[in-house]
């Protein structure tokens, strides 16, 4: 085994530089491939969706593997960078691969595969060009993941709506429409400010490349700070809205609930996109040796927000009995959270925070896959009963039983004491395990996160105002969830009409089984991916490796020089 692992090392090794554009050709040339093909060629385009899922998600798990194995150059501070145009930084496109873009193109790897592949059970089939739209939109999230260049997020931004358009909109209906004209709406808007924002930033340091932007902005003179922050702000207004921060998250309820529920699923990772943009940015101009960052340009406002989104997100948790409510509100828990945490700017609390952003998004992905089936039960259940209370045959068939045979069906099969169907067994089941991780109840990889954060919280010099209404805003948060589940739960699973069946395919099974095992396999592993978050809240903190390998890329040379270098790398 150990010489497997130093066989795939050494190849991790000679394939890196071209690892980390993988994630977004892939899916960019299966989306390419799928236009080609008509309609009536769905079964081949759902193989070809799984096939590069599944592609997609090694590469990314590989690109994860380098970034942390000391045995390929990895370890502490390796950051694979890679320049397509072969122009160096700043002028020219960066593609970066550092532990926290790693991190999240491998956990778009694994939603998105599950998701792909409960699309196939019937979803796909609701509408046209769904799988090169959920393509796009992959390339689009590993995009904005992977730049080093604020124009390029832009435009990755834009790949990733203009599919996520289509997506929303996919299976007709006055509801859709009606959520994805506010979705786009306010999606429009927050581009423009977007454009405007990174415009002003141009115009004042003369750079969009993130790395050259956070040494511009350090040496910028005093009177042109009030410029940067001012393009700072229009520019987290931008991700605010993106990431579904109050006041800006009125569209993502009826969007998210209203989506197809594998759409659904794909768009927990969209708040996370906002909120991954935030903390690299924030991070890179605004905290870490920055004199802007002096007083940390912007943390109070962004505590106030985050725990604003918290606070609205505990209320519509506790005031919803929709079961695609709940997990909408249980995204904007997450991104409240995430928010506050990010604010706090502590490296006990960013960890946490990173460690319970894996969580929350595997939790709630699994748990909009786990209500399609739900509710397909449910409306099965209901029609049944229905049916039955149109006549008094059930009614006559019980009068003529013997006394003694009252608990004995038409089939004479007991009535009370009969085993729980499988298929209900295993609904009930996967709810329980939502129900804990999306509450932080322990022992799962929920409760582990928050406890991190307010771990974090705690062991700070000084406990500020700011850091006690964050520890009790999340426990209530958490109880509130957890009153809110349960309460659905008995209404779901205790009061269904009696009949009510169900047969689960494997391609609706295993789906949600791989996502709340992932979960679990981050509780049982909670060392390795607690000291993971804890390296990449370092590196946030100082960034300077990230810098220097940007800046210090080397171009490939000249064919024209006889050398047959390797593309552009760099680690510090």
């Amino acid at each position: 085994m150990n010489q497997f692992f130093t066989l795939l090392d050494r190849l991790l090794e000679a394939t890196m530089p071209h690892l980390v554009a993988a994630p977004i050709l892939l899916p960019l040339l299966t989306a390419a491939l799928m236009l080609t093909l008509e309609e009536r060629h769905r079964r081949i385009k759902s193989v070809l969706t799984v096939v590069s899922g599944l592609v997609g998600l090694l590469v990314a798990l590989a690109l994860l593997r380098w970034v942390n194995a000391p045995s390929t150059g990895g370890g502490a501070g390796s950051i694979g960078v890679y320049l397509p145009g072969n122009w160096r930084a700043p002028f020219g496109i960066v593609l970066v691969a550092d532990r926290l873009s790693s991190m999240m193109v491998a956990l778009t790897g694994v939603v998105a595969f599950a998701a792909s592949i409960y699309s196939t059970s019937r979803w796909d089939r609701a509408g046209v060009h769904f799988h090169p739209l959920l393509q796009l939109q992959l390339m689009g999230l590993n995009g904005a993941f992977l730049t080093g260049d604020l124009f390029n997020l832009f435009v990755f931004f834009e790949v990733m709506l203009a599919a996520s358009y289509g997506l929303l909109l996919h299976g007709s209906g006055k509801l859709r429409a009606r959520a994805g004209l506010h979705y786009i709406a306010i999606n429009l808007a927050a581009s423009a400010l977007f454009l405007i924002g990174a415009a002003m930033m141009y115009g004042i340091t003369g750079t969009l490349n993130m790395a050259d932007l956070s040494v511009k902005i350090a040496q910028l003179p005093v009177a042109d700070r009030g410029l940067v922050h001012a393009a700072g702000a229009i520019l987290a207004v931008a991700f605010f809205a993106k990431a579904g921060a109050w006041p800006l998250n009125f569209w993502l309820v009826p969007a998210y609930s209203a989506a197809v529920l594998p759409v659904s699923a794909v768009f927990t990772l969209l708040t996370k996109l906002g909120v991954y943009t935030i903390l690299r940015l924030w991070s890179l101009f605004f905290v870490a040796g920055s004199p802007l960052g002096a007083g940390y340009f912007g943390q109070n406002t962004l505590i106030a927000i985050g725990l604003a989104t918290l606070f609205v997100a505990a209320l519509g948790t506790i005031g919803t009995q929709r079961l695609a409510n709940l997990a909408s509100f249980a995204v904007l828990t997450s991104a409240g959270t995430l928010l506050a945490a990010i604010g706090l700017a502590q490296p006990g609390v960013w960890s946490g925070a990173l460690y319970y952003l894996l969580s929350s998004t595997l939790a709630a992905a699994g748990f909009f896959l786990l209500i399609d089936m739900i509710e397909r039960w449910r409306n099965a259940g209901a029609s049944i009963a229905a049916f039955e209370s149109a006549g008094a045959a059930p009614f006559l068939a019980e009068d003529l039983k013997p006394l003694g045979e009252v608990n004995l069906d038409d089939d004479e099969q007991a009535l009370y004491g009969r085993a729980i169907p499988a298929g209900v067994a295993f609904l009930g089941l996967a709810f329980v395990f939502c129900t804990l991780l999306l509450a932080g109840l322990p022992p799962l990889s929920g409760f582990i996160g928050k406890f991190a954060m307010l771990s974090g919280v705690m062991r700070a010099p000084t406990l500020t105002s700011a850091g006690w209404i964050f520890l009790a805003l999340i426990l209530v948060s958490g109880f509130f969830t957890l009153v809110a589940f349960s309460r659905a739960g008995i209404r779901t699973f205790w009061t269904t009409p009696e009949g009510g069946q169900i047969k689960l395919r494997a391609v609706e099974v295993l789906p949600v089984a791989a996502l709340l095992g992932a979960a679990l396999a981050l509780t049982i592993g909670a060392g390795p991916a607690m000291s993971h978050a804890q390296a990449t809240a370092r590196e946030l903190r100082t960034p300077d490796d990230y810098r220097r390998a940007v800046l210090t890329a080397r171009q490939k040379p000249s064919p024209a020089a006889g050398t047959a270098a390797a593309p552009a790398e760099a680690r510090p």
